[in-house]
């Protein structure tokens, strides 16, 4: 199960582990099964602290982790490999002792939980959204007696999922019950079933003085933005969802200059780290819903919040644009998906469409047509606008079929799935249906701008109207990245244009004077 390379990595972790821990494995003869048994007693092998024992479990193949002597709380049913490693690595060293890297707060805040909370969370092995899910319930595992969670593969426990009518990655259930869909950070988990902790934390922020510099968004835009403002040696604060934006999302990355491939997780993670190494307030998990101009720019959260500076760089982003058909919200997540890597495998052997013939829905149909049975591109135009090379690979391969000058005009399903999807041919004007268990929309993007509507000049596509110096419509508001008018949206584009806009909004805190606090806002001495 692992190679040379991969134990001498392992063999450097597997050193952090501080106390015994037991590796229960339930196998049967079946392949799979011994795959897992074979990766346990490898990782037995590798460690005096680690030791194995054969259990009969609910899922089989299987394997729970936990300290000598206690009843393990985290588990994985399935083999944890491909993006999953990571969270059997963390999984081992946490159950061993080894004290975890997050918010000290949020960490007392998981243990102080009160209540019984059984987590499964059904996810894909070529998800890159699954693991942080998975790893910040195994970490509340590990902290809380009262908690525990399961991994399950969805692609091997295919029974379990359809049962479930589970159609989209990661999805997690509480006490058996519907949880959460989709990307989730432990401070978003925690939040929900803490109830007080939003009204919490807003009045911190309330408290909070005012920036020089506030950056809305934390995706590559918000993330150059920060580094430039924070190298001027000025106040700096980043607001944002989830620091890194789509391009979490984001797989395969083979055009930022100097770096032939990387992946969107891997990148952001290098962002996040390079924004730490200066003293920027990063605020997480809150969503801005007004910027107003006064003596100081506020920015309004959805959370009740209102944080204040002297200038304001917008970087907010876009996302997948929606087809806007009936059916699409209905089946959203019930076989209408936004990422093929994170949902694809849950289609395997099935017929799938693939709406839009730019590069990533090229991209998306090469990458399916490996796991599905069929994909059906349609492309609304008469062209496709992908790269040469992708559509000649695209053409290439047998269960691929291309029909161009096609509009999908409705989502069909049976109350609980999609089941297949309309569409008109534009050239000769007739209603056609396709038979597929699967839609994957990959149409492009819109701007995260709809907060700044009667606040800031934007274009019809609702994108942000920017100068040269990432100026807007608001004196000491700029702009930077997708969310704004700025041709091609590029990771690397949105980087150079961060940069542009925190340069802007120096120079303007240089040319403008401090704003003078009203004397009845002044605390005696």
């Amino acid at each position: 199960m692992l190679d040379d390379s991969l134990k001498q990595q392992l063999d450097a972790y597997l050193q952090y582990i501080v106390n015994p821990i037991e590796l229960c494995v339930s196998a049967d003869d079946q392949a799979k099964s011994q795959e897992l048994l074979e990766l346990a007693t490898e990782l037995a092998a590798m460690s005096g602290k680690i030791s194995l024992k054969q259990v009969a479990a609910e899922r089989t193949p299987s394997m729970a982790i936990g300290p000598v002597g206690e009843t393990p709380r985290v588990s994985f049913a399935g083999i944890p490999m491909g993006h999953e490693f990571t969270s059997l690595v963390l999984a081992l060293l946490q159950a061993g002792g080894h004290p975890s890297k997050a918010d000290p707060e949020v960490l007392e805040q998981i243990r102080n939980l009160p209540g019984e909370f059984h987590f499964t969370t059904y996810i894909s092995l070529s998800c890159q959204n699954c693991p942080d899910v998975v790893q910040a319930l195994n970490l509340m595992a590990t902290l809380n007696p009262g908690i525990t969670h399961v991994m399950v593969d969805g692609a091997l426990f295919q029974q379990e999922v359809e049962e479930k009518q589970i159609m989209a990655v990661p999805s997690v259930y509480l006490n058996g019950e519907p949880f959460g869909q989709g990307r989730m950070t432990l401070n978003e988990i925690v939040s929900k079933l803490d109830t007080g902790a939003a009204k919490r934390k807003a009045a911190a922020l309330n408290d909070k003085a005012p920036y020089e510099v506030l950056v809305i968004g934390g995706g590559p835009a918000g993330a150059s933005a920060a580094i430039y403002a924070a190298r001027k040696g000025i106040r700096t604060g980043v607001v944002a969802e989830r620091f890194g934006g789509q391009v979490m999302d984001t797989v395969g990355i083979e055009n930022f200059i100097s770096v032939p491939y990387t992946e969107g997780p891997k990148l952001v993670a290098s962002l996040e780290q390079h924004v730490k190494e200066y003293e920027v307030d990063l605020i997480t998990e809150q969503k801005a819903a007004a910027v107003k101009k006064g003596d100081y720019i506020e920015v309004t959260l959805e959370s009740g919040a209102t944080l204040k500076s002297r200038s304001v760089i917008l970087a907010t982003g876009a996302r997948w644009r929606e087809m806007n058909v009936p059916g699409e919200k209905e089946y959203r997540g019930k076989g209408v998906a936004y990422c093929p890597h994170c949902d694809g495998p849950l289609f395997k052997g099935k017929r799938v469409a693939v709406i839009g013939g730019g590069n990533s829905g090229i991209e998306a149909a090469i990458d399916l047509a490996g796991i599905v049975e069929h994909v059906t591109v349609l492309e609304f135009s008469d062209t496709l606008r992908a790269d040469a090379v992708l559509v000649r690979k695209a053409e290439s391969m047998g269960n691929i079929r291309i029909i161009k000058q096609a509009m999908t005009t409705e989502v069909l399903g049976d109350g609980n799935k999609v089941i297949g999807l309309k569409y008109q041919d534009r050239k000769l004007d007739e209603t056609h249906v396709l038979d597929v268990a699967g839609i994957f929309v990959q149409i492009g993007l819109v701007p995260n701008s709809e907060f700044l509507r009667d606040a800031l000049e934007l274009t019809e596509r609702g994108e942000i109207v920017v100068d040269s110096h990432g100026r807007t419509s608001m004196a000491g508001v700029f702009a930077a990245g997708d969310v704004t008018n700025t041709p091609y949206k590029q990771i690397i584009i949105s980087m150079g244009s961060g940069a542009t806009a925190a340069l802007g909004a120096f120079d303007h805190l240089i040319r403008t004077p401090v704003p003078v606090v009203a004397a009845a806002e002044v605390e005696p001495a």
